[in-house]
């Protein structure tokens, strides 16, 4: 048996009634037309501030979400990491939010969950987007590398700041931090600001992430000259590698605006841009890894790897990491190995974190072969368990 196909450690933790919502919920996603329905409906209830609440609660929201606060998740937490080996990173998925008051308001989030790591063994990381920091259109104004006005200007410099205070405290509790990366057309600015705070924060290890989507075809040259940033002026880097979260909407807006699309012709370039990024990090040294991967190859890949440059199951350098909800046979299967594992724990107001589950949704659909895998497992773990 291949290490990936125990669904019985996989789906350990599952009680029977959660394994047949699993059940159920992967095999309503696997049908197009019906998520793209129920996300319409699901956003126009929302608005309409129609009591549908309770329904998302009970279903979609519960199984791919651990609470409405961070207090709801510790549950969830305890139970990943002491009955699984599963560590969690509380990721507070609202998003869309363009006033001061909600940036400072996720400042003082992650602080909290920064002191959460510190107290908590199963919670390693400490995460957050660059536009829970600052309004996007300024990112994307930086970008497109137009000079800011004076309120413009004030306005970047608090962003800054709040990141500086993130990093500092972080470093202070030895807590690293994951920063995500969003669509292009902002991220330049986010890669600058990060390369600077790795260059402040990592002096000994890294403490600072930044966040490189595989299938946008230009992150190996990124990636290469940030290494050749960090020999020179000698810092450590710390690289979350995933495949990427917005492919519809990057391939739209090229078409839209007629400039050349920054992903990755099909899913195969994809793949070889993802496996090239894990080879380059981990045959060089002073850097750290963070592995976000659904796919079974590149897992096999990075064990692989960490055999051939003598890297330990628990080396803090090496962590993988997969969406609450989502390929549970990969996290836990690779936890009972000794790997590092931790699992993406979004949380917030049920209303907040839709346009999140609803991206999940559609990307479940879109990526082939996924939703399909996800309910063979649940099939043979309900034959198994006779259900």
């Amino acid at each position: 048996m291949k290490l990936f196909d125990n669904t019985e450690v996989a789906f350990a933790l599952k009680s029977d009634s959660q394994l047949e919502r699993a059940y159920f919920l992967f095999r309503m996603i696997q049908n197009q037309p019906m998520v793209r329905i129920g996300s319409a409906v699901t956003n126009f209830a929302l608005k309409a501030h129609l009591p549908i609440e309770g329904l998302i609660r009970s279903t979609v929201f519960d199984h791919f979400c651990g609470g409405v606060t961070e207090e709801d998740c510790l549950p969830i937490i305890d139970n990943m990491y002491n009955n699984g080996s599963v560590h969690s990173v509380l990721d507070y998925s609202v998003e869309g939010k363009d006033k001061e008051i909600s940036f400072d308001g996720a400042l003082e989030k992650i602080l909290k969950i920064i002191n959460f790591c510190e107290e908590k063994k199963g919670i390693p990381f400490a995460v957050f987007k660059p536009s829970g920091f600052g309004r996007f259109a300024l990112y994307q104004k930086i970008s497109e590398g137009k000079k800011l006005n004076s309120d413009e200007q004030e306005e970047w410099n608090r962003v800054v700041g709040r990141f500086h205070k993130v990093c500092k405290v972080a470093l202070q509790k030895d807590v690293p931090l994951l920063i995500d990366a969003e669509e292009s057309w902002m991220q330049k600015a986010a890669d600058e600001l990060i390369d600077e705070l790795m260059e402040t924060y990592n002096k000994e290890k890294a403490i600072v992430f930044n966040t490189l989507q595989m299938y946008r075809h230009d992150r190996m040259d990124y990636l290469k000259s940030l290494h050749l940033k960090a020999k020179e002026k000698g810092f450590y880097i710390g690289i979350k590698v995933v495949r990427g979260a917005y492919m519809e909407k990057e391939r739209e807006r090229a078409e839209e605006k007629g400039y050349p699309s920054p992903i990755c012709e099909n899913k195969n370039a994809t793949d070889i841009n993802y496996d090239a990024a894990i080879r380059y990090l981990m045959e060089h040294p002073k850097m750290a890894l963070f592995a976000g991967t659904h796919n079974e190859d590149s897992s096999y890949l990075v064990m692989d790897l960490a055999k051939k440059y003598n890297i330990k199951e628990n080396d803090n350098r090496l962590w993988f990491g997969q969406l609450f909800g989502m390929s549970d046979h990969i996290s836990y299967n690779l936890a009972s190995k000794g790997y590092n594992v931790a699992k993406y724990l979004p949380f917030g107001p049920v209303r907040d974190v839709m346009p999140y589950l609803i991206r999940r949704a559609e990307e479940n659909t879109s990526v082939a072969g996924q939703t399909s895998r996800e309910l063979n497992l649940l099939k043979t773990e309900r034959k198994r368990r006779k259900l």
